[in-house]
């Protein structure tokens, strides 16, 4: 494959991957595994048009693969950018568009399954501090994102969101066999970014209880979030910062428009007066 087209190819997997893997790649691995969510349930509805039309492919791009071929090459473009440790670390080689679109589309629901993740968790364990019953999100647990957010901060968006569009035909056609026929990708990815863009700026430490085996959010405004807007709260608010900041960016690239929210802001009921 030419280096022109690992370029092309790696730098729309990781315009999806930024919204796709981020349950995952940021998500404890130490902890169990939650039961898998069921996949997506089709879309009976046809979308008359896109909202969010996609720039046609040049006449003088290069191919891409079928989306049933597209394993190895997405794999050996990733491998020439970050090497194989990386590869070995974090991407899941198989079916690797099917498993990126599955995971954007199920972003804004109460679970994403993990066996359709397109990337790893990271290693290490969720931290909280505090007496029992009094349990807080430890300080310290940001910092196990701070490598890979600051890696996110350095992709050019831009140039990103070029990229993706050049490979959207792969996501597009793994979109439609999901069960979404009269759907378009790029309309659901704007619509899952709007989402996890609306998550909450929680002010002050934030309370987890453990009613099982799996920390749970004392408040139950916070606890009845999506899988995507928790793992959001979950890396700290400088983290979350960083990651909404280049979701606007993003958003902005592949939408043409910049869009307006109105966050409610939390503060832990514990430290209401």
């Amino acid at each position: 494959m030419k280096e022109s087209n690992n370029r092309l190819v790696i730098g729309g997997l990781v315009a999806a991957v930024i919204i796709a893997g981020l349950a995952y790649y940021f998500w404890p691995k130490s902890e169990p595994e939650a039961p898998a969510a069921a996949p997506a349930v089709a879309k009976t509805e046809p979308e008359a048009a896109p909202n969010y039309p996609v720039p046609p492919p040049k006449a003088d791009a290069p191919p891409l693969p079928s989306l049933d071929d597209s394993d190895g090459v997405l794999a050996d473009a990733i491998t020439a950018l970050i090497g194989a440790v990386g590869v070995q670390n974090f991407l899941v080689k198989s079916d690797i568009a099917r498993h990126i679109v599955v995971t954007v589309d199920n972003l804004p629901r109460k679970k994403v399954a993990e066996r359709l993740k397109p990337v790893k968790p990271i290693t290490g364990k969720f931290l909280v501090s505090g007496p029992e019953g009094a349990q807080t999100i430890a300080a310290d647990n940001a910092a196990r994102y701070n490598s890979a957010v600051h890696l996110l901060e350095s992709v050019d968006t831009r140039a990103l969101a070029q990229s993706y569009f050049k490979m959207y035909p792969l996501l597009q056609k793994a979109y439609v066999d999901l069960g979404y026929p009269n759907g378009y990708f790029n309309n659901r990815l704007v619509e899952v970014i709007d989402h996890l863009l609306a998550t909450p700026d929680v002010q002050g430490p934030i309370q987890v209880v453990q009613p099982n085996v799996l920390y749970e959010f004392a408040d139950p405004r916070l606890e009845a979030l999506s899988s995507g807007q928790k793992v959001l709260l979950r890396m700290g608010p400088q983290n979350a910062a960083v990651v909404k900041r280049k979701l606007r960016e993003l958003r902005e690239a592949v939408a043409g428009k910049t869009p307006g929210f109105s966050r409610p802001n939390f503060r832990s009921p514990m430290f209401l007066g």
